[in-house]
């Protein structure tokens, strides 16, 4: 996957703090990150291990959690919590995840399929800025981010999020979310595929060569995801954002490479 490609290039190396990591995908996808250079587990088991993990990150002794076998809720509720937690006051907490689509030129990145059900605009707004940055991390100058919709006309009655578009795209160009292009609403096809949008007659700064798509709900973006990777066989990597330090949260029964290209994304997150 790229992502490793760019970490090796970089020379990127993080420690990270593994919340009961016993199962065998947690700890091959840790083995192998740290046979690839570019991370340094901190195990951490026990009772209270999420709790343990979370102060590490605190304390600055960690830069990525990374849950391992242990309950997601055990996690979220250290990650939440407002005295001990790394949720700053006023940050979002979203998911982004990364594609690496067979077939496909480059890596897609998205948001958000797992953890705001419908962004408002403040969170839609915290979504393009995390996902600027983590393209810009990634080695992509000037990311073209494509604020996706069934189609590209504005409908505020029937389709109020669309109407909000306008504000992101404005921010954009006076520098709010650093370099980038951001356009909208576009949808799914136009936004990845120059022909498609030629032929629809659509003139666009994003000409079919989306890096990003912010999707308009949790259903959008969770459809999108496991139709990639049922349907296309794609590589994903995943990661939570607006933490003091990337979480990685995957489910119990993800596979090894799932867990690795994730840790990797959080080390350029």
């Amino acid at each position: 996957m790229q992502l490793t490609e760019h970490l090796r290039k970089e020379g990127v190396r993080k420690r990270i703090a593994v919340v009961c990591g016993n199962d065998d995908s947690t700890r091959h996808a840790i083995e192998r990150a740290e046979s690839e250079g570019f991370a340094e587990a901190i195990r951490v088991d026990g009772d209270d291990a999420a709790v343990r993990a979370v102060e590490l990150v605190r304390e600055g002794r960690a830069d990525i959690l990374m849950k391992g076998l242990v309950n997601t809720n055990d996690v979220l509720r250290a990650v939440l919590d407002k005295e001990k937690g790394i949720l700053p006051k006023g940050k979002v907490l979203t998911h982004i995840t990364a594609a690496d689509i067979p077939g496909h030129d480059k890596l897609i990145f998205f948001t958000d399929p797992a953890v705001i059900p419908y962004p408002t605009q403040e969170q839609r707004r915290a979504q393009v800025a995390y996902i600027a940055r983590l393209c810009h991390n990634f080695g992509i100058d000037e990311p073209r981010i494509s604020l996706i919709h069934c189609n590209e006309k504005v409908s505020e009655k029937h389709f109020p999020h669309t109407a909000g578009y306008a504000e992101l795209r404005e921010e954009a160009m006076r520098g709010d979310f650093g370099a980038c292009i951001v356009d909208g609403p576009l949808d799914l096809k136009t936004s990845c595929c120059l022909k498609s949008m030629q032929t629809k007659g659509i003139d666009s700064p994003i000409a079919g060569q989306a890096d990003a798509l912010i999707f308009p709900d949790i259903e959008a973006a969770n459809v999108f995801y496991k139709t990639v990777t049922l349907f296309c066989h794609a590589e994903t990597a995943c990661a939570l954002q607006g933490t003091l330090a990337p979480v990685v949260l995957p489910s119990r029964a993800d596979s090894t490479d799932s867990k690795f290209y994730s840790l990797a994304l959080a080390c350029l997150a």
